[in-house]
């Protein structure tokens, strides 16, 4: 003999309420684990976003003098115009949060720069000057300072399949690396703590670690500190989290 009618549609309506609480919670647990990686982001910026920044700094200035043309007339004049864009470019990253507006005007202002180029040289300088900018907003975005408003899927045709393999789905695409994202998206971890999760020691745990590194999805603090996960790495996982739940059987 089945159930009453009345008893089904009880049933069915706690089935949905649970479904509907079990979604809300795991928002709120996606919104915390955000608020905590702001949380250390903001931390590591105010605290080394100066040293960051004048490491950058120099960086790019060492790279000019090496790699802009010799012999131009204009190399000293152009040297100077390009240290001084590069230098207001990089104070912005002791400043918190930058726009895409922000972003947009730079590279309006090295357009601007470059229409007014007219020595042979010139497209050597001007792409290095364009290189070590977007070294600045890649800093930028791994800080957790810009993020870029995302496009469509009706977008697809423009979506670089060898950057995204490489940059996004390899790096994750390991047990032990996907570990240690799942891992930091909850707390900062030291080397032994990593050590303990994935079972691997020495080389083979850094060979894992420098994956994530290198694809800007891991933080360490400083030398032998703690490791956090960035604005990207979180990101990186709540979206595959987010896709296992619609496509799990």
């Amino acid at each position: 003999m089945g159930a009453p009618a009345g008893t089904l549609n009880e049933i069915r309506e706690l089935k949905a309420e649970i479904s509907g609480l079990r979604t809300d919670l795991q928002r709120f647990v996606e919104r915390a684990n955000q608020q905590h990686v702001d949380t250390v982001l903001g931390g590591i910026r105010k605290e080394y976003a100066g040293a960051c920044a004048d490491q950058q700094l120099g960086t790019a200035k060492a790279d000019l003098s090496a790699r802009m043309a010799e012999g131009c007339p204009m190399r000293t004049t152009c040297y100077g115009v390009f240290t001084e864009f590069l230098g207001n470019s990089t104070r912005h990253i002791t400043e918190g949060t930058v726009s895409e507006d922000l972003i947009k005007s730079y590279r309006e202002k090295m357009t601007a720069l470059r229409k007014r180029a007219k020595k042979e040289e010139c497209p050597t300088c001007f792409n290095e000057l364009g290189r070590l900018f977007e070294n600045q907003v890649g800093l930028m975005r791994t800080l957790g300072m810009y993020r870029e408003a995302g496009g469509t899927i009706g977008d697809i045709d423009s979506v670089p399949d060898d950057a995204v393999v490489k940059d996004l789905l390899e790096p994750v695409a390991s047990l032990p690396r996907f570990q240690i994202l799942r891992s930091l998206s909850t707390g900062t971890r030291t080397f032994s703590d990593i050590s303990q999760l994935t079972g691997l020691r020495g080389g083979n745990l850094l060979f894992h670690i420098r994956k994530l590194t290198d694809a800007g999805m891991i933080l360490q603090r400083h030398e032998r500190g703690d490791y956090i996960i960035t604005d990207k790495g979180f990101r990186t996982f709540s979206a595959i989290a987010e896709l296992y739940r619609l496509v799990k059987v």
